[in-house]
């Protein structure tokens, strides 16, 4: 009952001004003149499904970024790409690799309960004894690794046993994969191989929490839920509660946010941006319509496919690709001639930072139907 009252008596945040204050955390209301490795650190990770998203992440958020400055972090080993959140892979900090992965672990221990018919006779302690010793040995591609472990385990399912090695182990991707303008098969080692130093204790869900908060608040105890693919984060939340502000939102859930994060008016300015396929924006609330407009939802994707998108004035307003010669834009409606301006104006600056010896325009496709 206490919990109810808190939430009914707390100040009314509206879907705008939720919108503006996740923007301005996610560092998409202005570029900001922070370095790259500061911002990864401060978004608790890039995901990265696959290679290019981080970048273009980073270009719509940084004041003066350059897809090398994150390439030199992989090179030098400050970032790496490994499953953390969800099962999926992100880009994280070192540091952030060694202590989210860790907290994560029961995650993924849980997730190989949907394996276990073909893990049938398989001891996992001794599968991930094996594997860690082969990806130490040398790097290995997980059809390697797969091939290695089947001669152990001949009558288990091939697939079952590659799921076990990575959720067992914290598999970071070696380089030269991720690399900007670089390619390369995924090959797997530890991230304590990788790096050079052992595993921290695991991140505290307290911790974690402010963390989260300050990259993607104000938020429920759901929408932090659904960004970690953890559960029973109620806790962590209640013993953090004094030292934490509430709110609620226009269907009166409790949003806990930092008392000194910053929160901007409803109508300030947000210009356009040119967010990546699988942008943590879009994935990391139980309830997503401060972003995406519920007559956009489901537009982002595609089955299994994830597409590029564009938001004006904050929200989910269209979709992007690039071919050989241009930046095609697809708007999901109407757009005003400034608001075709500014996007124009973003596109070039995008293209400038990504492809700055492309010839590309920007053009605007038809509007794309639901």
């Amino acid at each position: 009952m206490t919990n109810t009252k808190r939430s009914v008596t707390a100040p009314h945040l509206g879907t705008r001004a939720l919108n503006r204050a996740t923007l301005d955390r996610q560092l998409l209301l202005r570029p900001a003149r922070i370095s790259a490795a500061a911002a990864v650190e401060h978004l608790v990770g890039l995901q990265a499904q696959n290679v290019k998203p981080p970048y273009y992440a980073l270009a719509a958020r940084l004041d003066g970024f350059a897809p090398e400055a994150l390439s030199r972090l992989m090179a030098d080993r400050e970032v790496v790409r490994i499953v953390t959140m969800r099962s999926t892979i992100h880009t994280h900090t070192a540091d952030d690799c060694l202590s989210l992965r860790p907290l994560v672990q029961p995650a993924r221990d849980r997730e190989l309960t949907n394996f276990r018919t073909g893990l049938a006779g398989v001891d996992l302690d001794r599968l991930a004894a094996l594997a860690r010793d082969l990806v130490e040995t040398e790097p290995r591609t997980m059809k390697q690794l797969r091939e290695a472990l089947l001669q152990e385990w001949p009558d288990a399912d091939p697939q079952a046993l590659s799921v076990a090695a990575r959720c067992r182990l914290p598999l970071v991707q070696v380089t030269p994969r991720g690399l900007w303008g670089l390619s390369g098969q995924v090959s797997l080692t530890t991230a304590e191989h990788w790096l050079g130093r052992p595993a921290g204790p695991a991140a505290t869900p307290d911790a974690v929490v402010l963390r989260y908060l300050a990259a993607f608040g104000p938020a429920s105890v759901r929408d932090m839920q659904t960004w970690a693919g953890l559960t029973r984060l109620r806790d962590a939340f209640e013993r953090l509660r004094p030292r934490l502000v509430t709110f609620r939102d226009e269907g009166g859930v409790e949003l806990f946010d930092l008392p000194d994060a910053t929160r901007p008016a409803p109508d300030t300015p947000a210009p356009p941006r040119f967010l990546p396929e699988f942008d943590n924006l879009l994935l990391s609330h139980a309830d997503r319509t401060r972003v995406v407009p519920p007559e956009y939802r489901g537009r982002a994707w595609q089955g299994n496919i994830a597409h590029r998108t564009l938001l004006v004035d904050g929200f989910l307003a269209g979709l992007w690709r690039l071919d050989e010669q241009a930046l095609v834009i697809e708007p999901f409606g109407r757009l005003t001639g400034a608001q075709r301006d500014e996007i124009v104006a973003e596109g070039e600056r995008m293209l400038r930072i990504m492809h700055p010896e492309s010839s590309c325009d920007v053009r605007f496709g038809a509007v794309r139907d639901a």
